[in-house]
């Protein structure tokens, strides 16, 4: 049973790139337009790996090492995520801390990396990365007191194995409420529309993309790759809370998971298809109204 539990962190190595093609083919329908194949991803990462790093003489090892720093920080983060009533093969109480550390040591080593460049440019996106994480991570936390308050503190597994229909009848409001706030902690973490663009050039506007602009070769393989596994985690937690799982059957669970990481991405696409990019000094109030939205959630729970 444990060896099984090993296919699930597997499987989102394998499919995480997948998610980023479905994105861009909505996108593509959306404007009309054939739009890149949905195995895109996979072919660029391939073509990258064939290639060469270039560094600065300017910059230190830092750069050198972030990368790969960011991507063992995002496959470690993968095996704590559930698939429903399938438990992670990393599970122990406190397991969403780590989670948690992981995500930020994955920032903090982009951020380090984008400083040591020493462009004002790079320098420039750490900032608004930190500004805006700083904003978003309430959010995160602020949901997750929500899961413990509503079904103790213990494994992320465990928690999100309690989530049935009945949970649905007698807590559905908290779920919806959550669900909500992470999903657009989702599109910020990941750096998507409205927060940020893609698929910009245009360094005064972008966010994570201007951090990454001196990699190439393998590093931008293993920073574009991370990048989908991060777009994977976010949508397995939204997955997980509002999919009642447990209501399921267990050979059923795992085909619905993926149905759901389906729609999210399709849901991700839809967004940035029929909305815009926000001005940088409309993002952090769509950040607050997001922790606003855990906020209430978790009054919700301790009135209740």
């Amino acid at each position: 049973m444990n060896a099984l539990r090993w296919t699930f962190p597997l499987a989102a190595w394998v499919l995480a790139p997948l998610m980023l093609g479905i994105i861009n083919r909505v996108k593509a329908f959306f404007a009309g337009r054939q739009g890149p194949s949905v195995w895109q991803l996979y072919y660029d990462l391939f073509k990258l790996l064939q290639k060469a790093s270039v560094y600065s003489r300017s910059t230190s090892t830092v750069i050198r090492i972030g990368p790969s720093v960011v991507l063992a920080c995002m496959a470690l983060a993968t095996t704590i995520l559930p698939w429903g009533e399938l438990q992670a093969p990393v599970t122990f109480v406190g397991d969403i801390i780590l989670l948690a550390y992981l995500l930020g040591l994955a920032r903090f080593a982009t951020v380090l990396s984008a400083l040591d460049t020493g462009s004002s440019f790079e320098g420039m996106g750490a900032s608004r990365e930190v500004q805006f994480a700083a904003l978003a991570e309430p959010s995160f936390f602020l949901g997750m007191l929500v899961l413990v308050l509503h079904f103790g503190f213990s494994g992320l597994s465990k928690m999100v194995s309690e989530i049935s229909l009945e949970t649905w009848q007698t807590s559905g409001v908290l779920l919806i409420l959550v669900g909500c706030s992470w999903f657009i902690l989702l599109l910020t973490e990941n750096s998507r529309i409205p927060v940020d663009d893609p698929n910009t050039h245009l360094e005064l506007t972008m966010i994570h993309e201007v951090m990454v602009l001196d990699y190439g070769g393998p590093d931008l393989a293993f920073i574009l790759y991370a990048a989908s596994l991060k777009m994977w985690i976010f949508a397995a937690l939204v997955v997980n809370l509002v999919v009642p799982m447990h209501s399921l059957a267990p050979w059923l669970q795992a085909p619905i998971f993926l149905l759901g990481m389906v729609f999210v991405m399709v849901l991700v696409g839809i967004v940035e298809s029929i909305l815009a990019r926000l001005r940088l000094q409309q993002i952090p109030k769509v950040l607050i109204g997001a922790a606003l939205l855990s906020l209430i959630a978790l009054i919700v729970r301790l009135m209740g």
